[in-house]
């Protein structure tokens, strides 16, 4: 008779629908972004997981106006709720709260960006503002 393994808790975090995540993006498209799951409700992760933020997804208001390479550029580390499971290879993410969205960001002169309105991340080497979904800090 076959007896199925007991499941091993201490694999890391795996992501669930309501989850808080973080990410880095890897990809942008022009009605996608994908990003690998880092951390899991502030549990990091040990396996790779792949999300995938919808371009309805970005934001909550003027859907139909987001352009995904305005609100995200690879290399972003973002926080966003995981709406799935998604397809066989990605759970569904979305930003559309306040709270999440972009929350790190490396600018081309290799500045930690610092966000200056939910919309806009500035480098503070040179003064360069970038377009982001940002995140709004918790104060």
């Amino acid at each position: 008779m076959f007896v199925l393994p007991e499941i091993d808790k201490s694999h890391g975090a795996v992501p669930q629908p309501g989850s808080i995540v973080f990410a880095r993006v890897t990809k942008v498209m022009a009605r996608t972004a994908s990003a690998d799951i880092v951390c899991v409700d502030s549990k990091s992760v040990r396996e790779k997981f792949t999300g995938i933020i919808r371009q309805q997804d970005v934001r909550a208001t003027e859907i139909d106006k987001v352009d995904m390479h305005l609100s995200f550029r690879p290399g972003d580390i973002i926080r966003a709720l995981v709406l799935s499971l998604g397809d066989a290879r990605a759970y569904y993410l979305s930003t559309a709260k306040n709270e999440l969205g972009v929350v790190s960001a490396e600018s081309a002169a290799g500045g930690t960006m610092v966000p200056i309105s939910w919309t806009e991340m500035q480098c503070p080497l040179t003064g360069q503002v970038e377009p982001r979904k940002v995140a709004k800090v918790e104060a």
